[in-house]
C-alpha cells in the first residue's frame, strides 16, 4: 500500500489533488484509516493515477474520467476506447470551430490599423521621480509581469506617463497590477514605453532611499539614473494592451482584511484543484474565498451557488498580498464569481492588483 504522500510523489498528482479526486469519487483510496482518516492506495491504483493525470491534461471532463478509470480497473478496453474516441472527436470539432473563428478575427484585424493601444514611439522623454516612490511602485507590480514567449509585449512593465503622473503596469493575463506615482519634467500628452523585466529589475536595484531618480527615453533606449549610478537598455518594441479598459470594472463588494491572518489561512487552509493557468500548463492549487454577512472573508473548502465565494490561484493571491505591502487591505469581490478579484490598499486607490478567478472542478 502507498501512503497519500508516496502516491502524490509517484503519480504526479499533488496531495490536495488526490484528496479532491477522492471526494469527487474519481480515485478513491483502497483504505482510509478510521481513526486518523489517512488515505492508503493499492499498488494498481498508481497506474490509474497516472492515467488520470494524462486525461486531465487532455481536458477530459471528470464525469468521463470516472468512467474511463472504471473501465481501466475492470479491464473493459472497449469502453475506454469509446470514451477516448468520443473526447478526441469533441476536441477536433472544437479545434475546427476555433480555427474558423480565428480566421474571421484575423480578417477583421487586417482592417484595423492598430489592434492594440499603441505606445507612441517618442523621440525623447525625461522624468524626475522620487526613488522611494518609484521603488514602491515597481515592487507593487513586478510580480504580475508575464513570462510567456508567445506574448512578448507582456514580458515587461509599462511606464505610462501623462501630465504629472506615472502609472506602471504589469500583466500576464491571469493577473494585473497597477501603481501610480508622481512624476515631474513631462507635463505633456500621454507617452508610453514598455521596459523589459530584466531592465526593470536592474532599475529597482539601483534605487536608493532619498536621492531623486531620472528616467529617460531616447528613441528605443531607456535609461534610469540615481546619484552616480546608471542602468540602460532597449525598450520592448511591442505595444501594451489598453489596460485602462481592463480595469474599468463595476463596483463590487468590499471587505477589509487583516493580511497576516489571511496569509496564514491561505497557507494552512484547504485547497482545490482548478483549471490550468499561467505558463506551466498544469492544474493550480486554488483557494476558495467566501464572504459572510458579518463582513469577513474566510478560506473554505467549497464554493457556493449564491455568488458569495470565488476561487483564486493561491500562489497568485499570496504574491499580490506581499506586493501590496500592507497589514490591512481591501478585497473587492465582483458581482459574479467570474469577475476579477481586486486587491486594494486602504490608503492608495491608485495602486491595486486584479486576479482572474479560477474555475473550480466539481
Amino acid at each position: 500500500m502507498r501512503s497519500i504522500g508516496e502516491m502524490a510523489r509517484d503519480s504526479g498528482l499533488g496531495v490536495s489533488a488526490l484528496r479532491f479526486y477522492d471526494r469527487a469519487g474519481v480515485l478513491v483510496p483502497a483504505r482510509v484509516d478510521p481513526a486518523s482518516g489517512y488515505r492508503w492506495y493499492a499498488p494498481e491504483q498508481l497506474d490509474e493515477a497516472r492515467v488520470l493525470v494524462r486525461l486531465r491534461r487532455a481536458g477530459m471532463p471528470l464525469a468521463d474520467i470516472r468512467l474511463v478509470l472504471a473501465g481501466w480497473s475492470g479491464a473493459d478496453a472497449d469502453l475506454v476506447r469509446r470514451l477516448l474516441r468520443a473526447h478526441l472527436r469533441r476536441l477536433e470539432l472544437g479545434l475546427a470551430e476555433a480555427r474558423s473563428e480565428f480566421s474571421t478575427l484575423r480578417a477583421l484585424l487586417e482592417h484595423r490599423e492598430n489592434p492594440m493601444t499603441a505606445s507612441p514611439r517618442t523621440g525623447t522623454l525625461r522624468l524626475s521621480l522620487a526613488s522611494p516612490e518609484l521603488a514602491g511602485a515597481l515592487d507593487a507590480v513586478r510580480f504580475a509581469a508575464g513570462e510567456d514567449p508567445e506574448l512578448p509585449m507582456l514580458g515587461g512593465v509599462l511606464f505610462d506617463v501623462e501630465g504629472d503622473a506615472l502609472h506602471v503596469v504589469a500583466t500576464d493575463r491571469y493577473r494585473m497590477a497597477v501603481a501610480r506615482t508622481a512624476a515631474a519634467g513631462h507635463g505633456g500628452p500621454r507617452e508610453q514605453v514598455v521596459v523589459p523585466s530584466p531592465l526593470v529589475d536592474a532599475m529597482r536595484a539601483l534605487l536608493g532611499e532619498g536621492e531623486p531618480a531620472r528616467f529617460a527615453v531616447e528613441d528605443d533606449r531607456v535609461t534610469l539614473e540615481a546619484g552616480e549610478r546608471r542602468v540602460s537598455g532597449q525598450r520592448l518594441d511591442h505595444d501594451f494592451p489598453d489596460y485602462r479598459r481592463l480595469v474599468q470594472l463595476p463596483a463590487g463588494r468590499r471587505f477589509v482584511v487583516d493580511v497576516p491572518a489571511l496569509r496564514e489561512a491561505l497557507e494552512t487552509g484547504p485547497v482545490r484543484v482548478g483549471e490550468a493557468g499561467g505558463t506551466g500548463g498544469s492544474a493550480r492549487d486554488v483557494s476558495v474565498l467566501a464572504t459572510t454577512d458579518d463582513r469577513t472573508v474566510t478560506v473554505c473548502g467549497d464554493g457556493d451557488a449564491d455568488g458569495n465565494s470565488v476561487g483564486v490561484d493561491r500562489g497568485f493571491l499570496l504574491d499580490a498580498l506581499a506586493a501590496a505591502d500592507r497589514d490591512c487591505l481591501v478585497l473587492e469581490f465582483g458581482a459574479t464569481p467570474t469577475a476579477p478579484l481586486a486587491i486594494r490598499r486602504t490608503d492608495d486607490e491608485g495602486t491595486f492588483s486584479l486576479l482572474m478567478p479560477v474555475r473550480l472542478d466539481h
